[in-house]
């Protein structure tokens, strides 16, 4: 780096205020966050980072999606722009660190680099992506893949919630629609620095991993249609029972999850619902969302054969009717090389152990990484929970991660 020759030390006490500060937007009720995608939380959230961002000389835009991309101007505006950054949206009962960690990370980069009156050789641009986590529009990362022309721009802006509300309309409510065009700006590599969401970290004793990639994954929505009938009058062999189908079904599914010879295969049933449910009457239908996931695209496509193949087999056996709709499939993700190695280097040079690691969970580094060079950094979190109010990560280690992210943003803003 020729402008900076030792990495300027981020302010870890300013970090862990704004993280407390961001967590006081739309608080849930047990020291959670719920700011789901363009609500008004959503937006409170957005407008609170760009209150922090006034004072730093910076200028921002938002595209038609409501990306919110922040801008501050290097030595030469001309080159792409080094990027950083995550999502400010949270699930229903989220936590206070999925996404936020790192939208407040870049955030403390910037802060750092002008307390320092450091200008960098490229541009440096900090992004919060809209509805990464899809849980009040499906699918998730929507943001990311329809600015990387991943996602259908269509399908992206015509997804309603659970009230019939479409993400365009919702954006539109919101006034957080803008006109930079989908696709832009150009980036020259995208650094996401997250927690973990997972246990592997914490057990093993290490305050950061290096992510190489991110598992494949797939989501699915199952309606299992009968025939409602009196739970008394009705003998078992005449009835058309779609919740014993959809039970032996997950049990089917489970067994084939668990003989997974790599042991990286996951299932989730994320939603079951028994649709005008009564204690005393057979169901009439039943609808469930699954999440299938795995770190090889070869074996999580033999996985989806056998979600068809043991949905039919169920539905059969109970006599009912099998509708069976894949809604995403996000494919194993890997990262960029050089990115990986700047990673390894800036830990090596602060003496930090940070082992190699797949992802688990889908991130819009996923999107990223098929238009830029893209890498991404975790640090652990307790017990490994997230997309739950009792999320929680180590002042320390969000420092820790933060400095890292620092180190090699700036190293890679200098580069030829």
């Amino acid at each position: 780096m020729p402008s900076v020759t030792v990495p300027p030390a981020i302010d870890s006490d300013r970090l862990w205020s704004s993280l407390m500060r961001m967590a006081e937007v739309g608080p849930s009720p047990n020291g959670g966050s719920r700011r789901l995608a363009m609500t008004p939380e959503d937006v409170a959230g957005r407008q609170l980072l760009l209150d922090w961002v006034e004072s730093l000389g910076c200028t921002w835009q938002r595209d038609r999606a409501g990306n919110l991309f922040i801008h501050r101007p290097g030595r030469e505006n001309h080159l792409p722009a080094v990027a950083m950054g995550s999502h400010l949206d949270t699930q229903p009962l989220g936590g206070r660190f999925d996404g936020v960690l790192g939208v407040l990370a870049g955030l403390e980069v910037l802060r750092t680099l002008a307390d320092n009156a450091i200008t960098t050789r490229r541009p440096l641009s900090l992004i919060v992506w809209t509805n990464e986590e899809g849980s009040r529009f499906a699918p998730a990362m929507g943001g990311s893949g329809v600015w990387t022309g991943r996602l259908d721009e269509e399908a992206f802006f015509s997804a309603t919630d659970s009230q019939g509300i479409s993400l365009r309309e919702a954006i539109h409510a919101c006034g957080e629609g803008g006109d930079l065009p989908l696709g832009e700006p150009e980036l020259d590599a995208y650094f996401e620095l997250h927690i973990e969401q997972g246990p592997v970290l914490e057990e093993q004793g290490h305050a950061l991993g290096i992510v190489t990639g991110v598992q494949g994954i797939r989501w699915y929505d199952l309606s299992l249609r009968g025939q409602s009938a009196h739970a008394g009058p009705t003998p078992m062999t005449y009835r058309r029972d779609p919740l014993l189908a959809a039970t032996a079904l997950i049990q089917s599914l489970k067994e084939q999850v668990m003989a997974d010879p790599q042991g990286a295969a996951r299932l989730t049933v994320g939603d079951f619902q028994v649709v005008e449910p009564s204690r005393n009457v057979v169901p009439g239908e039943v609808r469930l969302q699954l999440d299938l996931r795995h770190t090889d695209d070869k074996r999580l496509a033999e996985l989806d054969a056998a979600v068809e193949r043991l949905a039919g087999a169920a539905a059969e056996a109970e006599g009912v009717e099998l509708s069976l709709q894949r809604r995403w499939h996000s494919p194993v993700t890997p990262f960029d090389d050089d990115l990986i190695a700047s990673l390894r280097r800036a830990a090596d040079a602060r003496g930090l152990a940070a082992p190699a690691m797949m992802s688990g969970a889908g991130h819009d580094a996923v999107h990223l990484s098929h238009v830029t060079p893209t890498v991404m950094l975790f640090v652990p979190c307790r017990d490994g929970i997230s997309h739950n109010e009792a999320e929680y990560a180590e002042p320390e280690h969000c420092a820790i991660g933060t400095q890292l992210l620092c180190d090699t943003v700036l190293e890679r803003a200098e580069r030829d």
